[in-house]
């Protein structure tokens, strides 16, 4: 069956659908991973979006079981070059397109995403029709008219509706070796020394995992949870997760963060910058076409180490707008936007980036040691 990709500004695409049939609309955006188009998709932070994956063939290893970052798919639609015809890898249970199919994801391919990705580049990320049904200019007329990134709250469409405490397995995954005395696929796990809350505005299950591997016993909470029934708990500290929409229509979630400031350590990650960018009254923008993929350069400000990093996100904190008691601790070497904050008073940093990656590199994950550190030195 022959789809349809038409943007807002009127630029079209033919390809061949694959998955569910149908329309859908969303923002259209661009990842460049090479690999993890599974945890991509299930990715709770592309909410509202049609993902471009960059790298050419995908599918190649199909689904299986344990890859998810959430319980189910998240995006709107996906645009690819080509579909392996068949998927091969020991731990798959399904193809891709099986698994659209059973999730009612439209997906599209022989698209030419590299002629997609350098247009979005030069026009900057917009809306999008994906369908099978509609003509060219119904499509065109129907990305026209769907709702825009900037403004939305999805963050209250993936939270945890009820609180609940991480239970599932968590172990890292190694490879048996004799010669180490290493006999299963899985390394044990430390004692939990530290008892957290972590606000879900549409947590990745690899931060929770991370998280567990440190040490921390995790509670999650809804993202409308008050910074007064967070501090009844008394947890240890407090995690703020990933999440997708525009972090400044999240008025509602700034204000209890500014009440648990200076209370308890706090680590956020990607919205959760965000979020703490609002919290310490500062203000963010949305970007030309996001940071998208596993290889973007982050610099440390305060050592000078550069770390390759996984990241999603269309919007970055203003660092003009934050106050003199919060430094900007890290930035993006492709275009200097801020990629981690802290405040110089209170025990509360933050990143941009994904150091649990899934997909991606594992270069900046010492921060989940980091957040124990500074929990530690709080006690």
């Amino acid at each position: 069956m022959r789809a349809i990709l038409a943007l807002e500004d009127g630029r079209t695409f033919e390809g061949d659908s694959f998955g569910a049939a149908g329309t859908t609309t969303g923002e259209i955006c661009f990842n460049t991973s090479m690999t993890g188009y599974q945890e991509v998709i299930t990715d709770p932070s592309y909410r509202g979006q049609i993902v471009t994956m960059t790298y050419p063939e995908i599918g190649n290893y199909g689904i299986n079981a344990l890859d998810g970052e959430s319980a189910g798919p998240h995006i709107r639609g996906f645009v690819i070059g080509q579909l392996c015809p068949a998927h091969s890898n020991w731990r798959a249970t399904k193809s891709l397109a099986d698994y659209f199919s059973e999730h009612g994801v439209l997906g599209i391919e022989d698209i030419d995403t590299r002629s997609l990705t350098k247009h979005l580049r030069s026009r900057g990320a917009m809306r999008a029709c994906l369908t099978t049904d509609l003509s060219v200019a119904e499509a065109i007329e129907t990305a026209k008219n769907s709702p825009s990134m900037e403004g939305m709250d999805y963050v209250k469409e993936v939270s945890t509706p009820e609180s609940y405490l991480w239970t599932a397995e968590s172990r890292d995954w190694t490879i048996p070796n004799a010669c180490t005395g290493q006999e299963s696929n899985y390394l044990p796990l430390p004692e939990a020394r530290h008892r957290i809350v972590a606000f879900d505005f549409g947590i990745k299950y690899n931060i929770l995992r991370r998280l567990r591997q440190a040490g921390f016993e995790v509670e999650l909470l809804n993202a409308r949870t008050s910074a007064s029934d967070v501090l009844k708990r008394n947890p240890d500290g407090i995690f703020l997760s990933n999440g997708p929409g525009d972090p400044a229509a999240l008025g509602y979630i700034h204000e209890e963060m500014r009440q648990l400031i200076g209370k308890k350590p706090i680590f956020g990650i990607c919205l959760g910058n965000q979020i703490l960018g609002h919290a310490f009254g500062g203000k963010t923008f949305k970007l030309k076409f996001g940071h998208r993929g596993g290889n973007q350069p982050v610099k440390d400000l305060r050592s000078g180490r550069i770390s390759i990093t996984s990241q999603n996100h269309g919007f970055a904190v203003d660092a003009e707008s934050l106050p003199n008691n919060v430094e900007v601790t890290h930035i993006n070497l492709n275009d200097g936007t801020v990629e981690g904050i802290r405040h110089k008073e209170h025990p509360v940093f933050s990143v941009q980036y994904h150091p649990e990656a899934a997909p991606g590199p594992n270069d900046a994950s010492y921060f989940f040691s980091e957040f124990a550190d500074m929990i530690d030195q709080c006690k």
